[in-house]
C-alpha cells in the first residue's frame, strides 16, 4: 500500500532541497512504498539526481527566502517587494492546494522551512512537520532597520512556523528550542567509489584534488586565471559556467552528484552554506570556506565548520584576486576525518515513519 507524503521546499538554495532529498531517499530506504508529492522552484531534476524516485513534481513558488545578488550578497529590498507580492499567502491558494493533498491521500505534509505547507496543511486537516535549522522570521528581523516593512512579514511567518504540529532541528542549529527531536547535519549520501569519481574526471588517484563551489549561485571565477599551471594540483569548479580549457583546470555544469565530489576531493573551497557544510563534514574533507558576511545564519555555520572539521578561512577579497593560492599548503596539509557512517537523515526518517 502506498503512503502518500507531501513535501514542501524552500527554494533558497540548494541547501533545502538537498536535505529535503536526503530525508526522502532515507524513507525510501526504510520502505519501497512511499510516493511524495514536491512543492516547490527547484528544478525536478535535483531529486531525480539526488535519488528520489516515485514522486510527483509541482512547480510553485512556497516561500521567498532571500533575493541574492551573488552567492554571498542578498537583496533586502527586492525581498520585501517579493514578499508584498506573496504574502499573505492567499485563502483561494492554500484551499486548492488542500484541495489536492486531500485527493491525492497525503497523510504527513514535511516542510522544509517553506511555510506555505504548513498552512495548507491545517486547511487540509492534515499532520504538518517543519525541519529547519532556522526560520525565515528569525533571519528577517535583523533587516527591520533597513526595511521596517519586513517585520509584519516576519510576524506573520512565526504565527505560521509556531503552528506546525511537529519541529525538527537540525545542526547547525541557530535558535535552539524545545523541539521533537534534534540531528546532526543532514546530507545526501556518498554513492560512488573515490576512485570511480576521480577517474571520470580524469584525476590521477595519487594527486591533490581541490573543489571549488559556491553552492549552485552564479560565480565569477576569473580570478582562476592567477593559478600557476605548473601546481601539481588538479582544481575542480562545481557549477560553473565553462571555463578555458587548461591544464588540471576542469569546470562542470550543474547536475554532478556533489556529494560524490566532495568525497573524493582532497579539500573544497566554497561558501558555507548548509549543503555544502553537511556533505564536507559527512565526507571529512577540509574546508576552505568563506562566509556570508551580512546573513544571520552565517557565524552559526562557521562556528560549527571550526569546531567540528578541518578548516582555513578565506574571505571574499582573496578569492577574487588569488592570494588564497597560497594557503592551500596549509588546507592540504590537514588529514581527512572519518565520521561513523550512520546519517542524521535516517534519524528524521525514523521519526516521520513513526508517525505514519
Amino acid at each position: 500500500m502506498t503512503t502518500n507524503i507531501a513535501y514542501f521546499v524552500s527554494p533558497h538554495g540548494f541547501g533545502h532541497a538537498a536535505r529535503a532529498s536526503a530525508v526522502m531517499t532515507a524513507l525510501q530506504r526504510r520502505c519501497d512504498h512511499f510516493h511524495f508529492e514536491i512543492f516547490t522552484k527547484m528544478p525536478a531534476w535535483f531529486y531525480t539526481e539526488s535519488g528520489v524516485t516515485n514522486f510527483e513534481y509541482h512547480d510553485l513558488l512556497t516561500d521567498i527566502g532571500m533575493v541574492q545578488k551573488n552567492a554571498l550578497v542578498e537583496d533586502v529590498h527586492q525581498t520585501v517587494e517579493a514578499l508584498d507580492n506573496l504574502l499573505p499567502f492567499a485563502p483561494q491558494l492554500i484551499d486548492r492546494l488542500a484541495g489536492q493533498l486531500i485527493e491525492t491521500d497525503c497523510r504527513l505534509v514535511v516542510c522544509d522551512i517553506a511555510p506555505l505547507g504548513i498552512a495548507v496543511a491545517k486547511a487540509a486537516g492534515i499532520p504538518s512537520v517543519l525541519i529547519e535549522n532556522f526560520t525565515w522570521d528569525w533571519i528577517y528581523e535583523v533587516y527591520v532597520d533597513q526595511a521596517p516593512e519586513i517585520a509584519d512579514h516576519a510576524a506573520y511567518l512565526q504565527t505560521l512556523f509556531d503552528s506546525a504540529d511537529y519541529h525538527l532541528q537540525t545542526e547547525p542549529i541557530c535558535r535552539r528550542q524545545p523541539v521533537d527531536l534534534t540531528v546532526g547535519p543532514i546530507s545526501r549520501i556518498t554513492r560512488a567509489p573515490i576512485g570511480q569519481v576521480r577517474a571520470q574526471l580524469g584525476v590521477p588517484e595519487t594527486a591533490k584534488m581541490v573543489v571549488l563551489s559556491m553552492g549552485g549561485t552564479f560565480w565569477d571565477y576569473s580570478f582562476l586565471e592567477k593559478i600557476d599551471p605548473q601546481e601539481a594540483i588538479y582544481f575542480v569548479v562545481a557549477g560553473s559556467q565553462p571555463l578555458e580549457p587548461r591544464d588540471r583546470l576542469i569546470s562542470l555544469p550543474l547536475g554532478i552528484y556533489h556529494p560524490d565530489l566532495v568525497n573524493a576531493a582532497d579539500a573544497l573551497i566554497g561558501k558555507v552554506g548548509y549543503s555544502t557544510l553537511a556533505e564536507i563534514y559527512q565526507a571529512g574533507t577540509p574546508f576552505g570556506y568563506i562566509a556570508r558576511s551580512t546573513f544571520r545564519e552565517s557565524p552559526f555555520l562557521v562556528d560549527f565548520v571550526e569546531a567540528n572539521m578541518p578548516c582555513v578561512q578565506f574571505d571574499e577579497a582573496q578569492l577574487a584576486n588569488g592570494s588564497w593560492i597560497s594557503q592551500l599548503p596549509r588546507l592540504l596539509a590537514f588529514p581527512k576525518i572519518k565520521r561513523p557512517s550512520a546519517n542524521s537523515a535516517d534519524e528524521v526518517a525514523g521519526f516521520i515513519r513513526g508517525l505514519l
